[in-house]
């Protein structure tokens, strides 16, 4: 199931960019804020439960489906890409086994346990 979980990811995470292709962006623009979102990881200086929710609020993927059809319908292109780089950047963070974060620590997440806490 991992690996089924992995490649649908990763299928996303190529259609993030082709509706990237789709945006009056110049191409470079995509790897250089693809890796934007993680700032999100800042929430956890104010304790494992505020970086939990910060975390989880950028990278939920029903948020940034929700910005690229708003920056698409009120034809406001700035919008959309900051949808389409949280959606892309999600679907390549869990390609990689990163999910959603529980308010207990950063390791644990709605994939498993990852990093340190794994190995422990």
């Amino acid at each position: 199931m991992e690996k089924t979980i992995k490649i649908e990811e990763l299928a996303q995470f190529l259609f993030s960019i082709y509706l990237f292709s789709l945006l009056p962006f110049a191409w470079w623009i995509f790897p250089v804020l693809l890796f934007a979102p993680d700032l999100s990881m800042l929430g956890y200086l104010a304790g494992p439960r505020a970086g939990a929710v910060t975390y989880n609020l950028v990278h939920h993927k029903a948020i940034s489906l929700a910005l690229i059809v708003f920056g698409f319908f009120l034809a406001f292109p700035v919008v959309s890409l900051v949808g389409v780089i949280l959606f892309g950047h999600s679907s390549l963070d869990r390609v990689l086994g990163y999910g959603l974060k529980y308010p207990d620590s950063f390791g644990h997440t709605h994939l498993g346990i990852i990093g340190r806490e794994k190995q422990g």
